[in-house]
């Protein structure tokens, strides 16, 4: 197949590009100027250079009051249970996505692609139908603000990405390389473990990366589902406080912002090729 394009088609395609990159960056840009600025200067032209865009001077007191400051009781425990939540939600659902993608992409048995559907229907289906009875049955049994508390709910939202991801990383596999395997006098698990699992790993560490996303910006459940304990960086910064009553602590949630989304932005930045590998896998055959 031709994949030519033509150098009109190319800068037609980079004048495109353009107008969107603008439209995702300047938010970005507006996030990191706001967290940059003192709280007198917000609303103060004068102390900001492109209108009231960039800050003249600028301050690290918002960082200061996050980590050390009075921000920093609700902004540390919410960050380290966003780290074990999102991360023990992504173990769980790509281990559990790789069996279930193997079986997919090399069994033969009734309901294969009722589960795809299935797993298809699940993630579209929607987040806030969800908290309330999850509500009302977690109060329950316990598990309301708790960390398995959330990390179950966050399954549901990572485990059906991670089995359409990796069924069609698997599916790429030679089935031949695992039946020589066999031959050799492999087990059928030794053969998965030592043959399809590193051939699959590509599409294994493509899925953690989608999955940990998933889960990190998760912000309903996170409100919904925790009261103190458990509650994660998205659901904190809706509970910061200004130094008065009448005060917005938009420098301090913007400051909170940029700390949270610089690991997001490196990790999108080093691994790009592979998440767009991992989304288009088998998408196209030959």
């Amino acid at each position: 197949m031709d994949t030519n394009v033509s150098s009109k088609t190319k800068w037609l395609l980079f004048a495109l590009a353009i107008p969107i990159m603008i439209w995702t960056i300047v938010p970005l840009l507006w996030t990191v100027a706001l967290s940059g600025k003192k709280a007198a200067d917000l609303a103060d032209p004068n102390a900001s250079m492109f209108g009231n865009f960039w800050p003249k001077d600028w301050t690290w007191e918002n960082y200061d009051l996050i980590f050390n400051g009075g921000a920093r009781d609700l902004f540390m425990p919410a960050l380290r249970n966003s780290l074990v939540v999102c991360l023990t939600a992504t173990l769980i659902s790509v281990v559990l996505a790789m069996f279930c993608a193997y079986a997919i992409s090399r069994l033969d048995f009734p309901g294969k692609k009722l589960i795809l559907s299935t797993a298809l229907a699940v993630s579209f289906f929607p987040v806030i139908s969800m908290v309330t009875p999850l509500y009302d049955l977690w109060r329950n049994v316990g598990l309301f603000d708790t960390i398995p508390g959330l990390i179950l709910p966050y399954l549901s939202l990572t485990l059906p990405l991670s089995i359409w991801i990796m069924t069609a990383f698997f599916r790429q596999i030679p089935w031949e390389m695992e039946q020589a395997a066999q031959v050799d006098g492999a087990t059928s698990w030794e053969a998965f473990r030592k043959v399809i699992v590193p051939l699959a790993t590509p599409g294994v560490f493509t899925t953690a990366i989608i999955t940990f996303f998933t889960a990190w910006n998760d912000f309903v459940f996170a409100i919904s589902l925790t009261s103190d304990k458990a509650r994660t960086v998205p659901a904190a910064l809706a509970f910061f406080t200004g130094a008065s009553q009448f005060e917005q602590p938009t420098g301090a949630i913007m400051a909170a912002a940029v700390v949270v989304t610089i690991p997001v932005v490196i990790l999108v930045l080093l691994f790009q090729q592979r998440i767009v590998a991992g989304l288009t896998s088998g998408a196209v055959k030959g």
